[in-house]
């Protein structure tokens, strides 16, 4: 198949940026309404299956899911088999897999930076003041005295008239900046979203910018507030191996060398240079900022293990019985983040990243809908395909590869619904929709919702970035109208208080971490509620002739519109 192009980076940037704001329009023609969802026609999507499944798929055998690993191969055989089992077709072509190919790079874990601060020598240790690594496909990468220059929040946005590297080169420089975007750490609403981020405030925007900027090396500040998560999910994260697409496969810039370094350490390195954290923090969130050259300068020689492999994305698909060429897409990432375990480690440690919640729940979800689908009479028009991609965890690469290399042409993919990480906390009132206020999806969705008694919420959590950091979102900046929902934070028992005290409890003591289990206790009476709603809407394009779009005013508009109109001619 031809590629695919994506919008320009700086369309894809204005998109992201516009994105939350845009509301529907008051003349936007609502969706036929066909019948909501009821337990009876939905009735295979069942709360035992659904555990059966994510407790096989987070199991130890599996060994956490990583790409390339061994958990690859079992998982993938387990898709397939389970695809067949339903009774779903190859979803390309004739095999039920897609091959991406990766590059994977592991760090050597022993690298230190070696900084020269004002003068006098200081060391780095990976892992407990800092994380890097290299996407350059390169297994040694030597940066020498390498100029310190702190830029703010690495942000080159021209339609906002703010760019922290105005008037400075940074050209073999290494750069210093701020997770999240301007506005955020001082609460000033008038300076971009406010508390929800945009894709400027993303580290993978951060990154490619720097790249662009020429800079040699890049290093953000972690804070948990401005990330979302704390610095033990930056470390488990950066360490053991990481997977990009090859360089022909992916149009953003990549730099020699990125990571990260803990708040403690960028405190402690800029008082060093006679520079105050909380000081920079309020400079950088002012309009003009100018970057500041910092009296310190970095080298580190950075070895890796490169290995060129392939991992899979794993399609099944369900044939329209009318007009089979066009289809709805049903998602979720099957991958996770493997077995860290090292020589020496105690045998008694945990160290298999088992992914339930993220994202055995998701690919149990498609499982479940693909159930009903299977079941539905009558069969629907459209086709369906359910789509399980991998390296996710990798920085979406599995979706982006598939968005460039589709099975069903995109201007021929009427929706997609993407499901990652489900609520195991119990109904509630509400579904989150992350993203609220994007696209047509939307009316579908709350029809259904309405008809569960249920309405449709933001995320809590804008300033998290949720919309940015799951595989729905390279769909959208193709034009494809894409819906990420999830169970709501006002539950049945304990309302919001408890749906949020869950939320939180998750992304302290499970996220990422080996401690994300399958639990039979979890109340999963929401989650059948969830997938129900959300078959609902695949349901519905599925038996009609819908197009839904995004709302007027949405920057992905023009890419659907594009597309739909070249269509036509």
């Amino acid at each position: 198949m031809s590629r695919i192009p994506l919008l320009p980076a700086t369309s894809l940037v204005a998109a992201a940026l516009v994105l939350a704001a845009c509301n529907k329009a008051d003349d936007t023609p609502a969706p036929t309404a066909a019948p909501a969802v009821t337990q009876s026609d939905a009735g295979a999507i069942s709360a035992p299956d659904f555990a059966e499944r994510v407790k096989v798929l987070s199991s130890d055998e599996f060994g956490g899911r990583a790409p390339g690993s061994a958990g690859e191969e079992k998982t993938v055989a387990w898709l397939e088999e389970q695809f067949r089992s339903l009774g779903l077709k190859p979803g390309n072509g004739e095999s039920y897999f897609q091959d991406v190919p990766m590059v994977e790079t592991t760090a050597d874990e022993s690298t230190q930076l070696a900084l020269k601060v004002a003068g006098k020598p200081r060391q780095l240790n990976f892992g407990s003041d800092m994380v890097i690594g290299t996407r350059s496909g390169k297994t040694r990468v030597e940066i020498n005295n390498s100029d310190l220059v702190f830029v703010g929040y690495g942000v080159n946005a021209p339609e906002l008239d703010w760019n922290d590297y105005a008037g400075v080169d940074v050209k073999g420089k290494t750069v210093v900046m701020f997770i999240n975007d301007p506005g955020f750490h001082t609460d000033d609403a008038e300076l971009f979203e406010g508390k929800r981020m945009t894709y400027y405030g993303r580290w993978t925007y951060k990154f490619e910018e720097a790249a662009r900027q020429g800079a040699a090396a890049a290093l953000i500040i972690h804070d948990r507030d401005g990330a979302s998560y704390g610095w033990d999910v930056v470390k488990n994260s950066w360490s053991g191996p990481q997977f990009d697409l090859a360089a022909a496969d992916d149009p953003e810039p990549r730099l020699p060398a990125q990571g990260w370094i803990t708040a403690d350490v960028a405190r402690s390195l800029l008082a060093d240079t006679g520079h105050n954290l909380d000081e920079l923090y309020t400079a950088a969130n002012k309009p003009g900022f100018k970057a500041i050259p910092l009296d310190a300068s970095m080298s580190v020689e950075l070895t890796s293990t490169v290995t060129t492999k392939s991992s899979k994305n794993v399609m099944g698909l369900l044939p329209g019985n009318a007009r089979p060429d066009e289809a709805i897409v049903y998602m979720a990432h099957w991958d996770h983040l493997g077995d860290h375990r090292e020589e020496g480690t105690d045998p008694a440690e945990d160290t298999i990243y088992n992914g339930a919640i993220d994202n055995a729940t998701g690919v149990a979800g498609i499982l479940g809908i693909a159930q009903a689908f299977v079941a539905q009479q009558p069969a629907p028009e459209r086709s369906v395909l359910f789509l399980a991609v991998t390296l996710e965890e990798s920085g979406l690469l599995g979706s982006k590869y598939y968005v460039a290399h589709p099975s069903i042409p995109l201007d021929k993919t009427v929706a997609v619904i993407n499901i990652d990480a489900m609520s195991v906390a119990g109904p509630s009132r509400d579904m989150t929709v992350v993203g609220k206020g994007s696209s047509e999806l939307e009316d579908i969705l709350g029809h259904h919702a309405e008809a569960q008694g249920r309405t449709l919420t933001a995320e809590a959590t804008p300033e998290s970035g949720f919309y940015f950091r799951s595989d729905h979102f390279n769909f959208a900046k193709a034009g494809v109208p894409a819906l990420y929902a999830s169970g709501g934070d006002d539950l049945v028992d304990g309302g919001i208080a408890a749906g949020k005290a869950a939320a939180e409890d998750y992304g302290l003591n499970r996220y990422h971490q080996p401690t994300d289990e399958f639990d039979p206790d979890w109340n999963l009476e929401g989650v059948v509620q969830d997938l129900q709603a959300l078959y609902g809407v695949g349901r519905d394009l599925a038996s009609g002739d819908q197009w839904p779009n995004w709302y007027e005013g949405n920057a992905f508009r023009a890419a659907r519109e594009a597309m739909m109109h070249k269509q036509s001619q």
